[in-house]
């Protein structure tokens, strides 16, 4: 126990006695690679003492953006404020704690997209702000399983349609329960635009605390739809003519228990704060999209039509602006005042996600810039002359021209700190890959 900070032995001590009591079997340790993908170290739980006073050694040389073969040793240590009893796992009973990953040193792991979200969030906290708080809109489709390959949507309803009883109200109920076994609150559930389409929100959260939910919160929804009749998939564009999965992120910084983006006489409730936030992540959108809309599959969601957010430019009723200014009720106002960033989609890592938002709003802030003239006309229905007059421009079309923003934007780039070769190395590979592939599109439209 000498291993541990004083501040942690309470609740190390807390941890100990709740999986004795509760006859946990299993300790199942989680981080997330460079790209997102959670991964999972399952441990028996008579190592709890070592892993709670040491951590535990990993080999992470196959981990996608972590290391090079010869340096491949490296150390999980667990945040114990992220312990839960993993509510899926009924008849061997497991636990979970999300890690933070180090190396041989000693010091910590700089791809470790856990490290790289937190580093930014000391930068922010450098600049006089306590808190960057996200709340995440998860989009998602659920798909027969016995159709695939076909993607074939398992309901023919739209938006905010109900069914009383349905295979898929069962698979969110119990991964909403799910949540709340985690401590996760899920503010609302309802069915989405697209056929088999669904959205499920949690509530606003520390950024980091926010990036753990959100991981969680898809985990959850695999662990219910494996060996069902129901396929989860938050892809971003998985049918043509359909809505595609969008990720929209809701922001606001927070000074001494103040929502610092509020202010009442200002645009919208904005603060100047807010404001030059604002400005700051519509001058690095272009960048942020190799980022929030990773994939290959991302811009065939980032398409006019079903309110995907193109345009780079802002607005309050706006649905087809990149950044919305949402309402809030007149007793929440002062709490509720934020910006909705529409780009995201679900294949983002939210570590990563979060960071690259941070450093671009609060690059905005540094620059002292005011955003142009909110825009609240359907950009879609703008001929190019209108676009060109006020100088709204698009997200890259591809993500060729999403990387190649990327590269020659530094201040978004610095978020990866030395894994920013190995971030770009990786996008780069998925494109040429892309590029390699004969599609059925293709097939159909040349053979």
């Amino acid at each position: 126990m000498a291993a541990r900070k004083k501040d942690d032995e309470t609740q190390a001590r807390r941890i100990q006695a709740v999986v004795k009591k509760e006859g946990v079997a299993f300790i199942s340790l989680q981080f997330s690679d460079l790209l997102g993908q959670p991964k999972i170290v399952t441990v028996s739980a008579e190592k709890l003492d070592d892993i709670l006073d040491s951590g535990i050694w990993f080999d992470g040389s196959s981990v996608e953006g972590f290391a090079r073969i010869a340096e491949s040793d490296m150390l999980l240590r667990p945040d114990l404020n992220t312990f839960a009893i993993v509510p899926w796992n009924t008849e061997r009973k497991t636990a979970r704690l999300i890690c933070n990953v180090f190396m041989m040193s000693g010091e910590p792991l700089q791809a470790d997209p856990r490290y790289i979200l937190q580093q930014v969030l000391r930068r922010a906290k450098e600049k006089g702000f306590d808190d960057y708080c996200v709340g995440a809109e998860l989009e998602f489709y659920l798909l027969e399983r016995s159709a695939l390959p076909k993607l074939q949507p398992h309901d023919h309803k739209g938006y905010f349609d109900y069914t009383p009883q349905s295979r898929a109200i069962n698979v969110i109920e119990k991964t909403m329960e799910a949540l709340m076994a985690f401590g996760i609150q899920s503010e609302m559930y309802h069915h989405e635009v697209g056929r088999g389409q669904h959205e499920i929100d949690v509530r606003y959260a520390n950024a980091l605390v926010a990036a753990d939910n959100l991981l969680t919160t898809k985990l959850a929804l695999k662990a219910y739809t494996s060996g069902t009749e129901l396929k989860a998939t938050w892809m971003p564009k998985p049918l043509t003519g359909f809505a595609g999965n969008g990720l929209h992120v809701h922001q606001s910084l927070w000074k001494n228990g103040g929502n610092v983006f509020y202010a009442a006489q200002g645009e919208h409730g904005l603060s100047k704060i807010a404001m030059h936030f604002l400005a700051g992540q519509l001058a690095h959108a272009k960048a942020l999209s190799a980022i929030v809309s990773p994939t290959v599959n991302s811009y065939k969601r980032l398409v006019s039509g079903f309110e995907a957010p193109v345009y780079i430019c802002w607005g309050q009723t706006n649905r087809s602006s990149l950044i919305r200014i949402p309402h809030s009720s007149k007793e929440r106002v002062a709490q509720g005042a934020r910006l909705e960033y529409r780009a995201p989609d679900p294949s983002c890592n939210p570590y990563l996600a979060f960071a690259a938002l941070l450093a671009a709003g609060l690059d905005g802030i540094k620059q002292g810039d005011a955003p142009p003239k909110a825009v609240e006309e359907d950009v879609y229905h703008m001929s190019q002359e209108s676009l060109a007059k006020q100088n709204i421009a698009t997200l890259p079309g591809d993500l060729r021209g999403a990387i190649e923003a990327l590269e020659s934007d530094e201040v978004i780039l610095s978020i990866f700190g030395v894994a920013r070769d190995r971030y770009l190395e990786a996008k780069k590979l998925e494109w040429r890959q892309f590029m390699y592939e004969v599609t059925p599109w293709e097939v159909d439209r040349y053979l």
